[in-house]
């Protein structure tokens, strides 16, 4: 079978499993803290393997810090695109590393953030708008980590900063 369906699938079985229908995910503001709470629990998992080897080839990690009156001034278009962005970024190093990552606990590790970060890729591909002129394509600020846990860190201050303050922005459209 394609891995699109594959992914495709997995992406509807969790949903499913989470009940969390786009607009309820942004709306109950529980499901997003306990998306940060589960990414800070993976970072320390990841953490507390053993023997993680360093990547020879450095992963390409998006710079996620933002500042909160630039976001601000973004369309909810645009930060939708960013955090795609990102979010590709961080699945792009996952990918990578996990073809380094040998051992059993963070081969788990990597795997899980692998379907968490690819879940919240997926979800933002549905949210769509009235798009105007097309958006400008990806041009993240990047940092290279040969580090396994950094793409861990990456993910848990996306998923806190970013993630967090686009889904409290849409909420103000969507749950009155």
């Amino acid at each position: 079978s394609s891995p699109g369906l594959l992914l495709f699938t997995s992406f509807i079985l969790q949903v499913e499993d989470n009940h969390a229908s786009p607009t309820r995910l942004v709306c109950d503001n529980r499901l997003i803290q306990k998306y940060i709470m589960e990414a800070k629990d993976m970072e320390k998992r990841m953490g507390q393997c053993q023997a993680l080897p360093t990547l020879d080839c450095p992963a390409v990690l998006p710079s996620v810090d933002i500042s909160l009156q630039q976001w601000k001034s973004k369309s909810n278009e645009t930060k939708r695109q960013e955090i795609l962005c990102d979010l590709a970024l961080v699945v792009g190093a996952v990918v990578e590393a996990q073809g380094h990552v040998a051992h059993e606990c963070g081969a788990r590790q990597l795997s899980q953030l692998y379907q968490h970060a690819n879940f919240f890729f997926l979800l933002l591909q549905t949210f769509s708008w009235e798009v105007g002129p097309q958006e400008p394509g990806c041009s993240p600020r990047t940092m290279q980590q040969t580090h396994v846990p950094s793409i861990f860190l990456t993910y848990r201050k996306l998923v806190q900063g970013k993630l967090r303050f686009f889904f409290y922005d849409l909420a103000k459209d969507l749950c009155k």
